[in-house]
C-alpha cells in the first residue's frame, strides 16, 4: 500500500514520478479536456485521446508541470460535476493499477469538489496494490511493487481527512487481500491465527483462539465437522474491541475456510484453485476490526474467525452425518461442500450470546449467489433493519449489494430426514436457502448476512481492483460500524 499524503502547490510545480489528471469528454466532437489546465487540453488536442470511463494515457510531461510524465484518465463525463464518486473511485484506481513499479505520484481533481477529490484519493489508494510475495523474477523481469507514494493536491482540512482516512482504507483492504492470496499450503487455520494475533498486535484488541480440542468440548459441532478430514485442524477466533463508553455493539462473523476441496462431495477440478479466496469474509471482518480500532469507533466490536480447511481425508464427514451444533441442534450433512454454513452458524451462536444489536456475517457462501448477481454484485440478507443498514452503508462505500429475500416456503426444505436440519435444500434459491439455515442460529438479533462468492475474488482486473482478492465489502462492513459508533454518540 502507498503512503498517502497531501501537497499543497501549483499544478505546474507538482514534482512527482506521476502526475494523474481526469480527462473528460469533448462536447459536439470537440477534444478531450481536463479540467481547469487549458495548457494540457491545448497540449493534448493532438492525441485524440479517448475519454472514456478508466481510459489511460501516459505521456511525457513536456514542461507542462514538474512531473516526470502524465498520467491521463478518462471520466466518460463531458463535466466534472457528473461523475460520481464510484466513477471517481474507479477510474483513479485503475491510473495508479497501471503504475506498478512506478516510485512517487500525485493526483488532482482541478475543479472538483472535496467530496470528489477524497472519492479520487481513495479509489487510487486502492488501486496502488500488489501482491508479488511468491515472485523471485528468477529468468526473467523483476516483480514489480505497486506505487508506494501517492499524494493528493489539495489545501484544506477536508483533504486531510480525506487523506487519513485512505490511507486506513487502503491498509485495511491491502490487509484483506494479502491474506486472501497467500497460498494454502501457506495460510492454514492455525497459521490465519497466527496472523490475526499479529496484525492485531499493537491495537486495543484481546483476541481467543480455541483449537481442535476446545472446539470439540465446547459442541462446537460444524466447525469440527468440517475441519475433521484434514490433517491440520481447525480454530475459532475471536478479537474484541471495547473502547471506554461505547454504546452500541456489533458482532461480526467471517467465513474462514482457508481451502475449500467441497470435502466427500468433491468439486470439479477447473477452478479449484480458486478456493483458496475461500477464507475471504474472515479477511474481511479481520480488516474491518482493524479498521475500526485504528479510527477509534466508538463502538463495541466482537469478531468471530470460523477457521477450517475442508479436505476429503480419511476422517473426513461422509454426506449423511449428524452433527450437533454449538446451540445444541443437530443437522444431517447431506452435501459436505456446504460447509460454510456449519462453521458459520457455530459462530454465530456465540456472537447471538454476546447480545450485540447487530450481527453481520460475510462470507463467500454460495455460487447461487454469483449466478443470481453475477460476478460484481455481493447478495445481502437478514432482517430488514440489518439489510437496510448494510445497503445504506454500500452506497456510500460504492461496493455494490442486492437486497435478497428469506421465501418462508423454502424453509421445508431444510427439515431433516433424520436430524433437526439438513444444511442444504433444494438446488433453486441456493443462496436464499444458505441464508435461512444460519436463521436457525441467529434468534431475534438483529443480522446481516452478506454472501460475496462473486465479488470477493475476481477473474479480470476492473477499475481500483486486480485480478485476485478485491477487498470488496471490506469499506462497507467498516462504515455500518461508523454508522453506529456515529448514531450512539447523538
Amino acid at each position: 500500500m502507498p503512503i498517502v499524503s497531501v501537497v499543497d502547490t501549483a499544478l505546474s510545480d507538482v514534482d512527482a514520478d506521476v502526475l494523474i489528471l481526469p480527462l473528460l469528454v469533448g462536447g459536439d466532437d470537440a477534444p478531450s479536456t481536463v479540467p481547469g489546465s487549458p495548457e494540457i487540453s491545448e497540449a493534448i488536442t493532438h492525441l485524440e485521446a479517448s475519454a472514456g470511463r478508466g481510459d489511460l494515457h501516459r505521456i511525457p510531461s513536456s514542461g507542462l508541470t514538474g512531473a516526470k510524465s502524465l498520467l491521463l484518465v478518462g471520466i466518460g463525463e463531458e463535466d466534472l460535476s457528473a461523475a460520481g464518486a464510484e466513477d471517481l473511485r474507479l477510474a483513479f484506481g485503475a491510473a495508479t493499477r497501471s503504475l506498478a513499479g512506478v516510485d512517487s505520484a500525485v493526483i488532482a481533481v482541478p475543479g472538483g469538489t472535496a467530496e470528489q477529490r477524497a472519492a479520487a484519493l481513495e479509489g487510487a489508494a486502492l488501486g496502488a496494490y500488489a501482491f508479488i510475495a511468491h515472485k523471485t523474477g528468477t529468468g526473467g523481469s523483476a516483480p514489480k511493487p505497486a506505487l508506494s507514494s501517492l499524494a493528493l493536491l489539495g489545501t484544506d482540512g477536508a483533504d486531510t481527512a480525506a487523506v487519513e482516512r485512505a490511507g486506513v482504507l487502503s491498509e485495511i483492504v491491502a490487509l484483506t487481500r494479502d491474506l486472501v492470496n497467500t497460498p494454502p499450503n501457506l495460510l492454514y487455520p492455525a497459521e490465519f491465527a497466527r496472523r490475526a494475533e499479529q496484525l492485531v498486535a499493537d491495537l486495543p484488541l484481546t483476541v481467543t483462539v480455541l483449537d481442535e480440542k476446545q472446539l470439540a468440548d465446547g459442541g462446537y459441532g460444524g466447525i469440527v465437522g468440517v475441519g475433521q478430514g484434514s490433517t491440520r485442524p481447525p480454530r475459532l477466533v475471536r478479537i474484541e474491541y471495547s473502547p471506554a463508553g461505547a454504546r452500541s455493539s456489533v458482532a461480526l462473523v467471517g467465513k474462514g475456510i482457508t481451502f475449500d476441496t467441497g470435502g466427500i462431495s468433491l468439486k470439479p477440478a477447473p477452478g479449484m484453485d480458486d478456493m483458496t479466496s475461500d477464507m475471504t469474509g474472515a479477511a474481511t471482518v479481520l480488516g474491518a476490526t482493524v479498521g475500526a480500532a485504528k479510527l477509534g469507533l466508538d463502538v463495541k466490536i466482537t469478531t468471530y474467525l470460523a477457521l477450517a480447511e475442508n479436505m476429503p481425508g480419511g476422517g473426513a464427514q461422509r454426506p449423511g452425518d449428524v452433527v450437533t451444533m454449538r446451540n445444541g441442534k443437530t443437522v444431517e450433512v447431506l452435501n459436505t461442500d456446504a460447509e460454510g454454513r456449519m462453521v458459520m452458524a457455530d459462530a454465530l451462536v456465540d456472537a447471538v450470546a454476546e447480545g450485540p444489536d447487530l450481527v453481520m456475517d460475510v462470507a463467500t457462501l454460495t455460487g447461487a449467489a454469483v449466478v443470481a448477481l453475477g460476478k460484481r454484485t455481493g447478495g445481502v440478507l437478514g432482517t430488514q433493519q440489518g439489510r437496510d443498514a448494510v445497503m445504506e452503508a454500500s452506497e456510500r462505500s460504492g461496493e455494490p449489494f442486492w437486497p435478497l429475500p428469506f421465501p418462508a416456503e423454502l424453509r421445508a426444505d431444510l427439515t431433516g430426514r433424520v436430524a433437526d436440519l439438513s444444511n442444504i435444500g433444494d438446488r433453486p434459491g441456493g443462496a436464499l436457502s444458505a441464508g435461512i439455515f444460519l436463521q436457525e442460529f441467529v434468534g431475534e438479533t438483529e443480522w446481516a448476512h452478506l454472501d460475496i462468492a462473486g465479488p470477493g475474488f475476481a477473474s479480470t482486473p476492473v477499475g481500483y481492483m486486480g485480478k485476485g482478492a478485491t477487498g470488496m465489502s471490506v469499506r462497507t462492513v467498516l462504515e455500518v460500524l461508523a454508522d453506529r459508533a456515529a448514531a450512539s454518540d447523538t
